[in-house]
């Protein structure tokens, strides 16, 4: 009968037949490889092979050998690896299924990935009924929730600030309506890792029926013109787009895309919303922990334990850092020196410091961003269970970040706050937006440039001196810089908003804008034509005109085209036609900021 062929093992450099190397290699060398005769197993284990150069001895040669397969895995791991804790020949175990050592598995690429990723990424929720916030998105009544069901969802965009949910509702939708998923993110990835995506897609809606839905991660990192590759896949239907953006569609994302998708906006998470998460992620964290102490006491109440001299390397899971422990895991190790979940209490009253305090803390420090707040929250579960809550706090303070861009919405959203308050002769908000922009390092010469421009617009003719002042402003930021020039812009916010207000130059200009641009081609009047030459005086230019300083009384001209020169542009100081009168709004001025009293301004009962 013919002999099997046999194959070295690239890890122990045991010959093994060639139909048992993949149990080999599964049994981590330690097997006792069968074959399926006694008499070939005794062929393929006294057969000399090369050594593989990883296992040679300090001195350059081989390693030895023995003949006796049960012996040769202990010589290559016991006495190569720990000399010192060399047993006699006769002491060394059997590897047999009976006398193997009960050991922990060894992770597995995976679950080394999840133990890695942040407490925000291994807790996002697996369904819509778990996903908080956004009721008008996730509602069962809601208009996704209804387009999601019906299979009939078509490319959207989700619009939000950051850690709103929308990666985590992304999936939850694509997992409803069972769609192939396939997640990008336009910070790493650029067309030609898009393209290949589009052929896939096209392929298994023919074979298998199955749509795809494509998800671009911060997809207004794509230029206009890469964004255009979506439209023809888009125009057929060979592709759904979900995109993710915390930026305004309307400004990063080029019409034609926009039209063929819709845009749903996400909502800033709130304050009991984020608790609400906080103390779902507290319980989950709790629940791995009391598992894993479970399958720890099993592990040490059962008979098959691990030699004193055994030499194995710990898992580094733990409950906070894989929330979804295996059963199969039978001991772990905690050392002293380093807090984990292992040394605190169980949840709310066992975990005595995460308080409510420390728990509205975190809501409040995370802005609306969930990710922000499990952030906090995986710091403050590995401190130490004696911490106070003054130090947690302070700590949690010290560790969030400021979140402002200068070029996102967050930048132009506070000055708007900050010219709307001083329109609204509110002094205190507009000093408190005004800290928060210098607060977040705000260019000063942006919120300078701004006061020049309200000078004008809303203080105006009610008083001449706001602009000069807004102008010095500007100057004493150039010249003096961060940090004085905060005193100049809180000087000239402080006066912008106790001026009087009028727009009459504003809205006379957008009175003379809309006349303007009826028709652009009405002629200048002769009489205000320039006459700098013979030619033009003879032709009539500037005849008529009355030069004002030559007389000692009122003169007229013609100053307007004939059609329009009846058009009042400019208007009379207190003249109200076109302003609205709104009772409601008016009580409501009297009620909060008047002190109840009536407005010296209304028209008396006659």
């Amino acid at each position: 009968m013919a002999t099997s062929s046999t194959v070295t093992c690239p890890i122990c450099s045991r010959s093994v037949p060639e139909e048992l190397i993949n149990r080999h290699l599964d049994a981590n060398c330690r097997d006792s490889i069968s074959g399926p005769s006694t008499p070939k197993r005794a062929h393929w284990t006294s057969s000399k092979r090369p050594v593989a150069p990883i296992f040679k001895g300090l001195s350059g040669g081989p390693a030895t050998r023995s003949d006796s397969p049960t012996l040769q895995p202990s010589q290559h791991s016991a006495e190569n690896r720990h000399p010192q804790k060399r047993k006699p020949a006769g002491d060394l175990p059997r590897f047999s299924v009976h006398s193997t050592p009960a050991k922990r598995p060894k992770p597995t690429i995976g679950s080394r990935l999840q133990a890695a990723s942040p407490l925000a990424e291994r807790l996002r929720p697996g369904t819509l009924e778990e996903f908080v916030g956004q009721a008008h998105l996730t509602g069962p009544d809601s208009f996704l929730s209804t387009l999601a069901e019906k299979g009939a969802l078509g490319s959207i965009i989700l619009w939000g600030p950051p850690g709103c949910g929308k990666t985590t509702l992304a999936r939850l939708i694509a997992k409803r309506t069972d769609a192939n998923f396939r997640e990008l993110s336009a910070t790493v990835v650029g067309i030609n890792d898009v393209r290949p995506l589009f052929d896939e897609a096209k392929n298994t809606l023919q074979l298998t029926g199955s749509r795809t839905i494509i998800f671009l991660d911060e997809i207004h990192r794509f230029t206009r013109s890469q964004q255009d590759i979506f439209l023809p896949f888009l125009e057929r239907g060979y592709v759904q787009l979900i995109g993710a953006t915390t930026e305004n569609p309307s400004f990063k994302l080029n019409g034609a895309l926009l039209s063929r998708c819709r845009v749903f906006v996400l909502e800033r998470l709130t304050d009991e919303e984020i608790i609400e998460i906080i103390k779902r992620a507290i319980a989950r964290v709790a629940s791995s922990e009391k598992d894993e102490r479970c399958v720890t006491d099993a592990s040490l109440s059962s008979p098959a334990t691990l030699p004193q001299d055994a030499h194995s390397s710990p898992s580094p899971s733990s409950p906070l850092a894989s929330p979804r422990l295996s059963s199969s895991q039978t001991t772990i190790t905690v050392e002293p020196s380093a807090p984990t979940l292992m040394s605190l209490q169980p949840l709310f009253p066992q975990y005595p410091h995460v308080t409510q305090r420390i728990i509205t803390s975190m809501a409040s420090l995370a802005a609306g961003d969930a990710r922000a707040a499990l952030s906090l929250l995986e710091h403050t579960l590995l401190a130490p269970a004696d911490t106070s809550e003054s130090a947690l706090l302070d700590s949690m303070k010290r560790s969030v970040a400021t979140s402002y861009d200068r070029t996102g919405d967050a930048r132009y959203n506070l000055i708007s706050a900050l010219h709307k308050s001083i329109r609204g002769n509110q002094g205190s908000a507009a000093l408190y937006w005004l800290a928060r922009m210098l607060g977040a390092d705000e260019d000063p010469m942006y919120i300078a440039r701004r006061l020049v421009v309200c000078a004008s617009e809303d203080i105006g003719m009610a008083d001449p001196h706001a602009l000069p002042l807004a102008m010095a402003a500007l100057q004493a930021c150039q010249v003096i810089g961060m940090p004085e020039c905060r005193i100049n812009l809180a000087h000239v916010v402080t006066y912008l908003s106790e001026a009087p207000k009028s727009t009459r130059a504003l809205e006379a200009y957008n009175r003379a804008r809309e006349l303007a641009k009826q028709d652009m081609t009405l002629p200048v009047p002769v009489s205000m034509r320039n006459a700098p030459t013979r030619m033009m005086k003879e032709l009539g230019y500037g005849e008529g005109y009355k030069y004002q300083p030559h007389f000692a009384h009122p003169v007229t001209n013609d100053y307007l085209p004939p059609q329009i020169s009846g058009e009042v542009i400019l208007r009379e100081e207190g003249d109200l036609k076109g302003k609205k009168w709104d009772e409601d709004a008016l009580r409501q001025w009297e009620e909060t900021e008047n002190g109840g009293e009536t407005w010296v301004g209304r028209p008396s009962a006659s």
